[in-house]
């Protein structure tokens, strides 16, 4: 048996989809107009180093905290809709390649698990793993994460704890791929027999050639 391992945000869609729902709930007046300014500064301070993938977390989804679940959940099936004519045919097959191969697949990202789950019923991948946020009581999101977020050298460890609680390892498959862009991704990438980089950033890029890794461009 195969496994296909595939990142989020600009991999298998060619933009953020944290930008994409913080949009997607301003135009409906859910949040407001300036949450995606408040979201790309947010990113900003993160790439420049100011934030922390903790704080940016919170920064995205504390702005959440006042709805409902149902409400969540309501948005997150009429996102789900509105982003489905955004998906890159070229993706979709090689998803498609992966399942129809009979390849265990699954949707390894950082980016938090409720707007992670409407992309991974779109490419139909079965398993999603993914940051976990934390919720009160009642079922509201905090802005806090549950455990460790899924980034970095976490994804590594995040996607050996689920394939060890289905009896697996990396090393009981023939092949393992994992797609991604980033070099964040590198411990990943390096866990597999087949690291495919997807329009990389410069770092994996020059990583990939210098290693002979396969490389993915639209």
């Amino acid at each position: 048996m195969d496994l296909a391992l595939f990142d989020l945000d600009h991999t298998l869609i060619p933009f953020d989809s944290g930008m994409a729902w913080t949009r997607f709930l301003a135009t409906r007046g859910a949040l407001p107009a300036v949450a995606p300014d408040d979201y790309l500064a947010a990113c900003q301070a993160y790439v420049d180093g100011r934030l922390d993938i903790v704080a940016l977390h919170r920064a995205t989804v504390v702005p959440l905290a006042a709805f409902a679940p149902a409400a969540i959940d309501e948005w997150a099936t009429a996102f789900e809709a509105e982003m489905e004519p955004r998906l890159p045919a070229l993706m979709q097959a090689l998803v498609g390649r992966h399942r129809n191969a009979g390849a265990l697949c699954a949707l390894v990202t950082a980016t938090t698990r409720f707007i992670a789950e409407p992309f991974a019923r779109l490419f139909d991948i079965p398993y999603v793993i993914a940051t976990e946020s934390a919720r009160d009581a009642d079922g509201r999101l905090t802005g806090e994460i549950v455990g460790l977020p899924c980034f970095r050298e976490h994804k590594r460890s995040r996607v050996e704890a689920w394939l060890a609680g289905c009896s697996l390892g990396l090393q009981a498959f023939d092949r393992s791929w994992f797609y991604t862009d980033s070099f964040n991704d590198l411990a990943l990438l390096e866990a597999v027999s087949d690291p495919v980089a997807v329009r990389p950033d410069a770092r994996l890029r020059a990583w990939a050639e210098a290693a002979g890794w396969a490389v993915v461009e639209d």
